[in-house]
């Protein structure tokens, strides 16, 4: 894929949201977008909690939504085999969204790889999709290739104390893992409050990237899932998908239209910088959809 210069960065500090309420109320020119939040592996809707209503405060419709065997979801992960499986939820959500609508759609971490599904079977029904610190695969590799290079470059203790195992048969072999205490508060959450890193610790699930399925997955296609715009918000202070490897996706891509930095983000922006990640989202629109 030729390389493409990467869109102009514009830096989102903690220290411009002292007023982040007034601030937030008036960005955003273009009202009611339908935003869908799609989460990260092992997580749920619920780690949406307080971007959720700081998007509606500015005018915004909302919808956070489980992942098959994410969140409150009743699948349980040995159900599933295949990122379509997982993604269902996302992609019924959009079957009954009506033809004349678009969502913004928004997804964070591995919940890029839901979007990027998403944009291959539902291109007409998105005005943009925002890979916030997320997995954003190309057309030229297997779906699986992000992963494999964070993999790649990652130390063979990254996941720390999170728990490995497989499930599944020979002919559906899958790979489960379950964050550990340890690897949450420090790659994860570590700009994030005590709270949070307890409210994670208490609601996560087994997960899986489903890497064998996916590193034999017929390729995403220039036609449907390039047609859709796109947008990408780096976490200057990620530790699990470092600003190295999203600016690396970024240029990747090579489609990227709009980018965002975060200081002070680490891989949770919605709960650690909130009101910067509502900020970025409405600016996002503004420039995207205008």
């Amino acid at each position: 894929m030729p390389y493409k210069k990467q869109p102009k960065l514009k830096n989102f500090s903690q220290s411009k949201f002292t007023k982040s309420k007034q601030i937030i109320m008036e960005v955003g020119n273009n009202p009611k977008n339908h935003f869908v939040l799609v989460h990260a592996a092992g997580h749920g809707a619920w780690s949406w909690y307080k971007l959720k209503p700081l998007l509606e405060a500015a005018g915004q419709r909302v919808t956070a939504i489980d992942m098959a065997a994410g969140g409150i979801d009743t699948k349980s992960l040995e159900e599933l085999h295949t990122l379509h499986d997982h993604s269902l939820p996302l992609l019924k959500l959009m079957e009954a969204i009506p033809s004349d609508q678009k969502v913004v759609l928004v997804g964070h971490s591995y919940g890029g790889m839901n979007l990027a599904l998403t944009m291959e079977s539902y291109p007409e029904k998105i005005a943009v999709a925002v890979f916030v610190a997320a997995v954003l695969p190309d057309v030229v590799h297997a779906p699986s290739y992000p992963m494999e290079q964070f993999f790649g470059e990652s130390p063979e203790d990254v996941l720390m104390d999170t728990k490995i195992s497989t499930y599944g048969s020979p002919e559906q072999p899958g790979t489960s893992m379950l964050f550990g205490p340890k690897f949450l508060a420090s790659q994860f959450y570590q700009n994030c409050s005590a709270e949070d890193i307890e409210l994670a610790k208490l609601l996560i699930r087994p997960a899986s990237t489903f890497m064998e399925y996916l590193s034999k997955a017929k390729l995403f296609s220039a036609e449907k899932y390039n047609s859709v715009k796109r947008a990408y918000v780096v976490c200057k202070e990620d530790k699990a998908l470092t600003p190295k490897l999203q600016n690396w996706m970024i240029q990747n891509s090579g489609l990227v239209k709009v980018v965002k930095q975060i200081d002070g983000a680490d891989h949770m922006p919605m709960l650690s910088t909130p009101q910067e990640l509502c900020q970025c989202l409405l600016h996002i629109v503004d420039d995207l959809l205008i």
